[in-house]
């Protein structure tokens, strides 16, 4: 399977294809709200007022396997993250990144772009970057910030554009 081959769950729970992102530079990430690095939240949001979504989007996917650190429901997390941090990229519906129930899409991610420590995501706010051809170019710890991307993604919207 392709990126594009995926489908995924948006907040309300209504399927969306990835390939209605073809064509763009992603950012993929899975969340937490409450987690060290959910100020993160605020860097994504101006990588997203920086490049717009015309070219650019970052898919957010929240996740509560790493010590509870995501137990609210879509509703609450939806609130907290326009309250708190001006989000208004796209949040789909809370899933898993490891183990048996894990989100395919995110499977596929980690397949395609094995850190050092191994395939499974070590903790929240690992962000994955593609192209806009649907290729997996960076995986990208939780530590590092989103403006640490800001060169990178940009050079994939020029090399698309």
């Amino acid at each position: 399977m392709k990126l594009y081959d995926f489908v995924v769950k948006d907040e309300m729970g209504d399927d969306v294809p990835m390939s209605r992102y073809k064509g763009k530079v992603l950012l993929i990430v899975n969340t937490a709200s409450k987690c060290g690095f959910t100020p993160q939240y605020e860097g994504l949001q101006q990588l997203y007022d920086h490049f717009g979504n015309d070219r650019f989007e970052i898919l957010a996917f929240p996740c509560n396997q790493f010590a509870g650190q995501e137990p609210g429901d879509m509703e609450e997390i939806k609130s907290f993250c326009s309250l708190n941090y001006g989000v208004n990229f796209p949040i789909f519906q809370k899933i898993d990144v490891n183990g048996s129930k894990a989100e395919p899409l995110f499977n596929y991610l980690k397949d395609s772009s094995p850190s050092v420590l191994g395939k499974a995501i070590k903790w929240n706010f690992t962000k994955f970057l593609v192209d806009s051809e649907g290729n997996v170019v960076g995986r990208f710890a939780p530590k590092t910030e989103p403006a640490e991307l800001k060169e990178k993604i940009q050079a994939l919207i020029d090399k698309a554009f």
